[in-house]
């Protein structure tokens, strides 16, 4: 195969496949050392890529902005966006695109890109017939972002470190170390974007106090500008909770993700970021299970299969989330304790 020049990497979203997929950029850049490495996404990851060494351009999709525009009928503004956009990428002269989405909106940004050669991943709501060559998802890799490595080693690219990369600027680092400078912290992250991936609400108190009072350690709650109204709740419950939820950029969080000493999260990008950074991690998974093996000895995933999981999207249980329930305040103690051995 021809050495490509110009690369182009589609992964618009989300935060936690963004993390899953950034072992491909070194394992490019190492296999490609001269090639420019653009990749596309929405503004709501873009944080993660922006200080990567190995990331020569980062292109946004403003997808958000671009549906305002069509839900106010500004139709002209947006088809000249659209038409900008598409002029980037066609000057880039794109040789290699590669669709990790696999989903009609990224597999038709391949298909715009003008690369002749674009790979899909698992390419699927009709995307298949943008690309060049689609490789399947892997169904029997329980271990965390599998289908990249799969992915990877179809293309021969060098897995040899093939490890989740999570770049942060040094005002990152700094402002996480001032959290830092008293001492150790758990930190929790109990929001996510579906209620049937959530974990009891009412119990993150009782937790956060017996990690308080077993592990000696103060208890930091992050989530995002949407999870601001239930964080109040959790911690009009426990107010020795310090609560950031919704006060720390997404990198900030990520600073002092990385900082911590023990994470415990439900299946959600902030979640994945502490099995990125070698952080001890629990992951509560209960409608659906990316992965079984976090690859890591500190890291595990607390999950009790029932008959109905994973449910994913569709729950049958009428907001019950028995699966949720089945992990205990006791069961996540006993395993904080041994990951953090």
């Amino acid at each position: 195969m021809t050495q490509p020049k110009n690369i182009l990497i589609i992964r618009l979203s989300a935060i936690g496949d963004v993390v899953f997929s950034s072992p491909l950029i070194k394992a490019l850049r190492r296999s490609y050392p001269d090639a420019s490495i653009s990749w596309l996404v929405e503004p709501a990851a873009a944080p993660l890529l922006k200080n990567n060494p190995d990331i020569d351009e980062l292109i946004i999709w403003p997808k958000t902005e671009w549906k305002q525009w069509w839900k106010q009928r500004k139709y002209l503004t947006l088809l000249r966006s659209l038409g900008l956009l598409r002029k980037r990428l066609k000057a880039k002269n794109f040789d290699m695109a590669i669709d990790l989405q696999g989903l009609l909106k990224s597999g038709i940004w391949a298909l715009w890109s003008g690369a002749p050669e674009r790979i899909g991943l698992g390419s699927k709501e009709g995307s298949a017939r943008f690309m060049t060559q689609v490789l399947s998802r892997p169904d029997d890799d329980s271990r965390i972002g599998s289908e990249y490595r799969h992915l990877a080693l179809e293309m021969k690219l060098d897995v040899a470190d093939f490890a989740m990369e999570i770049a942060l600027s040094d005002e990152d680092n700094a402002y996480a170390a001032e959290f830092r400078r008293s001492g150790e912290y758990v930190v929790i992250c109990p929001f996510t974007t579906r209620p049937q991936k959530h974990w009891l609400t009412s119990r993150w108190p009782e937790l956060a106090q017996q990690i308080m009072t077993q592990q000696g350690l103060p208890v930091i709650m992050l989530g995002g500008p949407g999870d601001v109204a239930v964080a109040a709740h959790i911690h009009a419950e426990n107010s020795k909770i310090i609560n950031l939820v919704g006060q720390s950029s997404l990198t900030q969080t990520a600073a002092i993700i990385k900082q911590s000493s023990l994470l415990v999260g439900v299946d959600t990008g902030l979640t994945h970021m502490g099995i990125a950074f070698n952080v001890p991690t629990l992951a509560l998974f209960g409608s659906t299970c990316p992965y079984s093996d976090t690859t890591r000895e500190n890291a595990r995933v607390l999950y009790h299969k029932m008959a109905c999981s994973p449910c994913r999207r569709n729950p049958s249980c009428d907001g019950d989330f028995t699966c949720m329930k089945k992990i205990t305040i006791e069961e996540i103690m006993k395993n904080s304790s041994e990951v953090m051995l």
